[in-house]
């Protein structure tokens, strides 16, 4: 890691340390308290329910980029891992009465053990092929879900109880803000330490060469487990937390287009990049909130193309920016973000 002239290491601690100098410690006190004060203290309900969203969507986000970024396994089917988390946890909730402290766990594991199972085809199979398994994967959760009668309730929503902390139930956006910002947090560290441990450059090293890796003496099939695994479980993290957020799901919410959605993300942030998975996923957030409030402005400069024509427009813009991140910017929004830093460190020469 590239750091300021005259900071140097003088212990493998420091070496090992998560934030290495003074100056990056300030900005991490900074962006916590952006995001825990000024955040919630200053802005509106709808502004919170947005962030909301934006700290669900990172979760997911981060379990996909563990899958596809470091390990190199193309998932289509993350939306249907969301739904597994989802209804196993609004099951528990909708049928038991369960809280979601104990539901959510449960929906944790369910999940990771339906990963493993689609996981399983990439002892023979990789690239493009497993990507069409984990679609196939898609539309089976997908099935069951809808033909689940009473147990899932098919084609109805389904509801989950809202969460409780030290016996106050979270029933504004404010409080389900502190709530879902704190899984958010604790899922980027968990993340962040997993790929700079020995599993995280296992990971790596099946992406580059599985062939080389397994060489090596990688056991390349658990490791590619291991990442199906890792990603179940933030798919299923987000999926119930999800639930119990919005009180209700219903499986239109997990569709095919969430999936190719989230690789999006990582393509606009960065794959391979626990930074990039979050800028990624916050800035396709955003731009939908930007398309949302443009669409009646082009509703009416054209009338021609106003109503639902407008509201495909998203998708549309969607991939127009992805096209051109591929185009102009293959590497995301991290690597742009280190070439400022890079700038920053050797201001004022040019070289």
């Amino acid at each position: 890691m590239k750091k300021p002239s005259g900071t140097f290491d003088e212990s493998y601690s420091q070496d090992m340390a998560l934030v290495r100098t003074p100056f990056r410690w300030e900005l991490l006190a900074l962006l916590l308290i952006c995001v825990f004060v000024v955040i919630p203290g200053f802005t509106s309900a709808y502004v919170l329910s947005v962030a909301n969203y934006i700290g669900i969507t990172v979760i997911a986000a981060l379990g996909l980029n563990i899958l596809t970024g470091y390990c190199g396994q193309i998932s289509m089917g993350h939306a249907a891992f969301m739904a597994v988390g989802a209804y196993v946890s609004a099951m528990l909730s909708y049928h038991l009465g369960w809280s979601f402290w104990a539901a959510f766990p449960l929906a944790v594991l369910a999940t990771g053990l339906i990963g493993l199972l689609v996981g399983l085809p990439a002892l023979r199979i990789k690239g493009f092929y497993i990507a069409v398994s984990t679609l196939a994967a898609h539309y089976i959760i997908v099935w069951l879900i809808v033909h689940g009668g009473k147990l899932t309730r098919g084609v109805n929503a389904i509801e989950a109880a809202a969460p409780t902390l030290f016996g106050f139930t979270l029933k504004t956006e404010r409080d389900m803000y502190f709530f879902i910002m704190g899984f958010t947090a604790l899922a980027v560290f968990l993340a962040v330490n997993l790929v700079r441990t020995r599993v995280g450059r296992a990971f790596v090293a099946v992406r580059d060469n599985d062939l080389a890796a397994e060489f090596m003496g990688i056991n390349v099939f658990h490791y590619k487990m291991l990442a199906f695994l890792m990603a179940s479980f933030y798919a299923g993290a987000a999926g119930s937390i999800l639930a119990h957020y919005q009180g209700m799901i219903s499986i239109e919410q997990f569709n095919l287009m969430d999936s190719i959605w989230f690789l999006g993300m990582l393509i606009v942030g960065g794959m391979g990049s626990i930074t990039g998975a979050i800028l990624g996923a916050v800035f396709l957030r955003l731009l939908a909130q930007v398309v949302l409030f443009l669409a009646p402005v082009i509703g009416d400069l054209f009338p021609a193309i106003a109503g639902s024509s407008v509201a495909g427009m998203t998708q549309v813009f969607f991939g127009l920016v992805i096209i051109l991140f591929l185009i102009f910017e293959p590497r995301g929004l991290f690597h742009r973000w280190q070439l400022v830093l890079a700038s920053f460190r050797l201001w004022p020469f040019p070289y």
